[in-house]
């Protein structure tokens, strides 16, 4: 049996362009151009393909290419409550003891 365990290592700008190529393949699935989507968006075409290129966007303006894309929902799950399996999952997260950030001094 193999004892190595698989770590997925992302950073935020892979997980970006993870992103970014995803919604450049729906955007071609759809047959749209940079421009077309942009336009249907609401954002701008240059803000659009950096976004492509880069990763780089708001939040507002992933959103608007979200809906754009008929994909908003695919954003509920972002940071979504957390299901329990068990009971004692949530006992067990009742009784973890929260500790305050340290105060600049």
């Amino acid at each position: 049996m193999n004892n190595i365990i698989a770590f997925n290592l992302n950073n935020p700008n892979d997980v970006a362009l993870q992103i970014a190529a995803r919604v450049k393949s729906r955007r071609l699935e759809l047959d749209l151009t940079q421009e077309g989507l942009a336009t249907r968006a609401g954002v701008k075409f240059a803000t659009y393909r950096r976004f492509e290129q880069t990763g780089e966007i708001s939040l507002r303006g992933l959103l608007l290419i979200g809906f754009a894309l008929n994909a908003l929902s695919d954003f509920d799950v972002l940071f979504a409550q957390r299901q329990y399996r068990t009971l004692d999952d949530v006992l067990n997260e009742q009784s973890v003891n929260r500790k305050r950030g340290k105060k600049n001094e």
